[in-house]
């Protein structure tokens, strides 16, 4: 039985996105009949749930449009936008020593699992993991709180022997709030500050520091 879970946000965690989620968001603002922003502009977008980007972009909590912007996403992001995507260096490897030392991994990512689950196998990062954990095409437990929730419920984990990681405060932020230790990396979309207002455990700068601290916690206790 591992001593340790370690739940993995996706999108700028485990591969970088950017280009497919950036030119499916101006996609969709042009087919909404809006101005799509220049892609540097949007990278703030890479990690929270579609819809409150949207809403934000749109400048409207009307329910419709906000469908209708996702929608238009969705038409061009399962199509070409999904692997508009690259694995970060490093990960491979990281995912190989966690294992090895008995450490049970999970994905947890606000994107929808049907398509969380087809970029995972893309990458060949699949056997490293128990289950991919995503939110339903409804937006059903995109947020971070509720998704982590749900995941140590399904998973029947105890939240003291699990840790989030993640690029974004979205992902610290929800483990926090289930009482989940959380490690912030600095290789994603979050910057030092943005991750550090969430108190995590660890802010790595690079895999290795990710590594060695949870082959750390995941030692017997003397």
């Amino acid at each position: 039985m591992p001593l340790l879970t370690a739940l993995f946000d996706l999108d700028g965690t485990l591969t970088d996105p950017f280009d497919g989620i950036v030119r499916s968001i101006q996609f969709a603002m042009e087919k909404m009949g809006r101005f799509a922003p220049p892609a540097e502009d949007l990278r703030w977008c890479i990690g929270p749930p579609l819809w409150d980007s949207f809403k934000v972009l749109l400048e409207t909590d009307e329910k419709g449009r906000l469908d209708h912007a996702v929608a238009f996403y969705r038409e061009r992001y399962t199509v070409t936008g999904l692997f508009e995507n690259a694995l970060i260096e490093g990960i491979p490897l990281a995912l190989e020593q966690l294992q090895s030392a008995g450490i049970r991994l999970h994905v947890c990512t606000s994107k929808p699992h049907a398509y969380a689950g087809k970029i995972v196998e893309h990458f060949g990062l699949m056997p490293y993991f128990g289950k991919v954990h995503g939110s339903e095409l409804d937006g059903t437990r995109s947020a971070k709180t509720e998704l982590i929730a749900h995941v140590l419920e399904e998973e029947k984990i105890a939240a003291s022997r699990t840790i989030m990681i993640g690029d974004r405060k979205h992902d610290l932020a929800g483990a926090n709030a289930n009482g989940v230790a959380g490690i912030g990396v600095l290789w994603g979309y979050g910057s030092r500050d943005e991750l550090a207002a969430e108190n995590p455990v660890l802010i790595a700068e690079r895999p290795a520091e990710m590594i060695s601290y949870l082959q750390a916690a995941a030692l017997p206790a003397a």
